[in-house]
């Protein structure tokens, strides 16, 4: 059983919202029902946090999707922790007004993961 309105536009089409005073994280089924939509999305298991560990052929293209994320980072007004070396970059999202997940984290995984769908 879904817990997401069927009538609600897919997460990648959304946008980040201002988070209110006194929001509450998203609790564990929604989380869970959110990430069977975001395609290789992994939460631990204190469900406060996403990542996902993308790899690439080189630094050039690490360099390049961190730049991107950095973009649209920047258009949602929402931050990922994002680490990266040679040829990986992990990205986790998590948001701290709240100390868990918001549904921003998942629609900002969602513009992550279509950076790369584009690709394919």
């Amino acid at each position: 059983m879904s817990l997401i309105n069927p009538a609600e536009k897919p997460l990648g089409q959304q946008r980040c919202q201002t988070i209110e005073k006194g929001s509450k994280p998203l609790i564990i089924p929604v989380i869970e029902s959110h990430l069977s939509q975001l395609n290789g999305w992994e939460a631990p298991i204190h469900y406060r946090e996403i990542s996902q560990t993308f790899i690439f052929k080189n630094h050039l293209q690490v360099i390049s999707f961190v730049n991107a994320v950095a973009w649209i980072s920047n258009q949602e007004d929402h931050y990922p922790t994002t680490c990266f070396d040679y040829n990986t970059a992990k990205i986790t999202l998590s948001t701290q007004d709240i100390k868990g997940l918001s549904l921003n984290d998942m629609i900002l995984a969602a513009k992550i993961n279509a950076l790369l769908a584009e690709k394919k």
